[in-house]
């Protein structure tokens, strides 16, 4: 998985972020959220905490990555997921 060293002006790198996004996926794999959600909910609250466009851009990395998905609500809300490996047919 390829990560991207840049930081924001809080000085918290976007490898930071997706490692605190993929950290709370692991201990949660269900869990889905928008990106104020994931920003609320998913990274741990610091002083200096990363604003919504670098994390809405380590979700768009990690979607085009494979590792999350991304589904558009009706309202035009977007939630963001765990990529779920496809299950076998029984």
């Amino acid at each position: 998985m390829a990560t991207h060293q840049g930081t924001d002006t809080t000085g918290r790198s976007e490898s930071e972020i997706e490692r605190s996004v993929l950290a709370y996926l692991e201990c949660h794999p269900q869990a889905a959220d928008t990106l104020r959600g994931i920003a609320n909910w998913w990274l741990p609250r610091q002083r200096g905490a990363p604003g919504c466009r670098r994390i809405g851009h380590v979700l768009d990395r990690l979607v085009a990555e494979g590792v999350l998905h991304r589904d558009e609500l009706p309202d035009g809300e977007v939630l963001y997921a765990l990529n779920q490996p496809a299950k076998p047919p029984h």
